[in-house]
């Protein structure tokens, strides 16, 4: 037994050093810092080969995870820095091989590794991952087959997708040139290693923003395009942010990444997939030439339709006009009928002409100058009689018997009482040899006479 530390039977329940414990006691974080120095010396740097458990990122952006085999697990953890370089996304079951510095968690009185650099453990893993992937991402619908749309007929702008440095722009552009040249906007991205993944998604979902009507137009069609490579280099292809990048573009895109054999989740994701980024360009437009040729064919077939349309008709009318009686035969009647009204209507005029000259002779007869003289005579008899009468009653010949006559000024109507006098006040007296211009006085029945001239009483 270490004569530092006394037995159980020796202890006490208050702490109090003796002359043989010459030890002083250590604090937890102390004991916990040792240890760290201890393992992080003893180890260092090391490279762990383990199935990946309890993956976990956090919103800080660390990683935290447990790698582990059929008899140990350790808890490993990537800081932000480093697992935003990861090439792959970690998953649950993957097998990987990671390298980083072995340490403590005196917080948790763990060990673990701190891992720098994480990749797939061979090619059965990276297969591993791309179908657990692939069975996520079809689960959700993302490869669905009604999801797929139709490519249009002669797009006006293609944007492309793609290194701007590889072959494969030039490619793509040359065969457009030679099919049917069209407009063509490139975004430039990586198409492998750290980041290419994040800038193909963001090339999709630029374009697919741009507005229809702004000063950069609005691709009618996108081709995602690389050339061949490993599966390795072709992994950005397969990440998950890509592939739901182009099922929800709103703009129909062809995927064209790698040789015909090689195949992606983009490849599935898209509307169409092409064996090459070339075949891409066929698949895009059609060819010119083929459609000057097509359009030229519709106008002859066009013009054959109408000449012959023309040619039938002329012959329907030919025969038409052979079976139609002529035009006399038609006619004929009609002029028949016309020239017997014409004939009837002259001996009815005679007639009529005739019947009226009788009339005029047989009335023009009573109509003697004298019947007419003594039927004057006797109308200007009964005239004068009239006039006479009429001057017999005209009041103003009273007038020269020194009679007057009195007249409302106002209405110009004969005063035939004094009360009619009084109601009309002004009044106009006429004598046989003149007017004399006379007002009422009220109470008076006596009008009142202007001076200077004769008063009647």
């Amino acid at each position: 037994m270490d004569d530092r530390f006394p037995d159980f039977q020796s202890s006490r329940l208050v702490a109090d050093p003796q002359s043989r414990d010459n030890a002083t006691p250590e604090s937890v974080s102390e004991l916990a810092g040792r240890l760290k120095r201890m393992v992080e010396s003893e180890f260092g740097r090391v490279r762990l080969r383990g199935e990946i458990s309890g993956y976990k990122r956090a919103t800080s952006g660390h990683v935290y995870l447990a790698l582990k085999d059929d008899g140990a697990l350790i808890d490993g953890v990537m800081w932000r820095g480093s697992a935003g370089s990861l090439p792959f996304t970690p998953q649950d079951g993957i097998e990987v091989i990671a390298t980083g510095k072995l340490t403590t968690y005196p917080g948790r009185s763990r060990y673990q590794i701190v891992i720098d650099r994480m990749e797939l453990a061979g090619e059965g893993a990276l297969m591993a991952l791309l179908e657990k992937l692939k069975g996520q991402l079809a689960g959700e619908g993302l490869f669905a087959p009604e999801r797929k749309r139709r490519l249009p007929f002669l797009p006006r702008t293609i944007g492309i997708v793609t290194s701007p440095t590889g072959a494969v722009v030039r490619d793509i552009l040359h065969r457009l040139e030679d099919r049917c040249p069209t407009h063509v906007l490139v975004w430039p991205v990586k198409v492998q290693g750290e980041g290419s993944a994040a800038e193909i998604a963001a090339a999709v979902r630029g374009f697919g923003a741009l507005p229809l009507d702004g000063p950069v137009r609005r691709p009618d069609l996108l081709i995602v395009a690389r050339g061949g490579g490993s599966i390795e280099d072709l992994w950005a292809f397969n990440e998950e942010v890509v592939v739901r990048a182009v099922a929800g573009s709103p703009i129909p895109v062809i995927s064209a990444v790698g040789h015909e054999t090689d195949t992606t989740l983009c490849d599935h994701a898209a509307d169409l997939r092409a064996p090459t980024p070339t075949a891409a360009a066929e698949i895009a437009v059609p060819v010119r030439a083929e459609l000057a040729h097509s359009i030229a064919t519709l106008s002859l077939r066009t013009q054959r339709c109408v000449r012959r349309y023309h040619e039938r008709g002329s012959e329907r009318l030919a025969a038409l006009v052979r079976v139609m009686p002529r035009r006399d035969a038609l006619l004929g009647p009609q002029r028949q009928r016309v020239d017997d009204l014409a004939g009837r209507l002259s001996l009815a005029l005679e007639r009529r002409v005739a019947g009226a000259r009788r009339d005029l002779d047989r009335r023009g007869g009573a109509l003697r100058p004298a019947i007419l003289t003594q039927r004057l005579a006797q109308a200007r008899t009964r005239f004068d009689g009239a006039a006479r009468m009429l001057d017999s009653v005209n009041p103003d010949n009273l007038l020269q018997k020194g009679y007057v006559r009195v007249v409302a000024r106002a209405t110009g109507r004969t005063i035939a009482s004094a009360a009619d006098a009084r109601a009309a006040g002004a009044l106009s007296l006429h004598f046989r040899d003149g007017e004399v211009e006379a007002k009422v006085e009220r109470g008076s029945a006596r009008p009142y006479v202007a001076p200077t001239q004769p008063t009647l009483l």
